[in-house]
């Protein structure tokens, strides 16, 4: 999770007193807190080649080539980064990686057509981002592509949410007037950003896209780690538990995951299988 003032600068000087947490209403303590600045990322660029992007499509390419280098030349040696392309269907370009050559090859062959299986896009990284931390509770995920869209919108926020995943999207907006835009589509990536502490970015093709770049790397960079072992907490419809994350200075905000996913069992809930104490990052 990222924390601004009202200005909307990152502050990353917080301790854990700083913070209050609640697990479906009920006060938790933090038992582990941690700034992760320094910390290593796993980042799945997932790339739409819709028909409706040909045009802008070699623009974002570069744009996305240009995150990566900055990714690998400013962070951890432990940073490292997969690869997904999405249109009727869904192909992994790469699995984690610190070969910049190798994600940077995958893009320049990324070619625009069909619709846009954007659900089983997430559905799937977050799979893997899940299986990656040995985390996993649906088994591993072999398959490189999906055919055909067969998720929902809740199956993606889902995977998202056990994948302990921030999403961020960067939505290109060649439409500047509201005929014709796909009001469906920004709604539910805008959900997607808030129900996991991200957000989504507006830009035009050009600097402002390499600045929603540049801003996204910036608060990865810049977040906090708080995790908690449930105690006392209610059972949750659909096993999802919504959090809240109070601060206790004035004038400062959180962007955090609104919830997580986990077992009701008596007298609180059991993390997922494999897992510790609950994070919120």
């Amino acid at each position: 999770m990222t924390v601004k003032n009202d200005a909307g600068q990152l502050v990353g000087s917080l301790a854990k007193e700083d913070f209050t947490i609640f697990d479906t209403g009920v006060k938790q303590s933090a038992a582990i807190f941690e700034r992760q600045t320094e910390q290593p990322l796993s980042i799945s660029v997932l790339v739409d080649t819709s028909g409706s992007t040909a045009k802008e499509l070699r623009y974002e390419t570069e744009s996305v080539a240009r995150f990566l280098k900055a990714v690998f030349r400013e962070g951890n040696p432990g940073d490292s980064v997969s690869l997904y392309s999405f249109n009727y269907d869904v192909a992994r370009i790469s699995g984690f990686t610190r070969r910049a050559e190798r994600l940077e090859q995958g893009l320049r062959q990324l070619k625009a057509e069909g619709g846009t299986s954007l659900y089983d896009a997430v559905y799937l990284a977050g799979g893997d981002l899940e299986d990656r931390d040995g985390r996993s509770r649906h088994g591993r995920r072999h398959r490189r592509r999906r055919h055909h869209s067969t998720k929902r919108f809740h199956d993606a926020l889902q995977a998202a949410h056990r994948a302990d995943a921030v999403f961020y999207a960067i939505l290109v907006m060649p439409i500047t007037n509201d005929a014709g835009r796909n009001i469906g589509g920004e709604n539910a990536l805008a959900t997607l950003a808030e129900g996991t502490g991200g957000r989504v970015f507006y830009p035009t093709v050009g600097p402002s896209l390499d600045q929603a770049f540049v801003e996204i790397l910036r608060d990865l960079r810049t977040q906090y780690l708080l995790a908690f072992y449930p105690k006392n907490v209610p059972p949750a419809k659909d096993g999802f538990h919504p959090l809240r994350i109070s601060l206790s200075r004035p004038g400062l905000h959180v962007v955090a995951r609104n919830g997580y996913y986990g077992d009701s069992e008596p007298g609180g809930v059991r993390p997922p299988k494999g897992r510790g104490p609950s994070s919120i990052q």
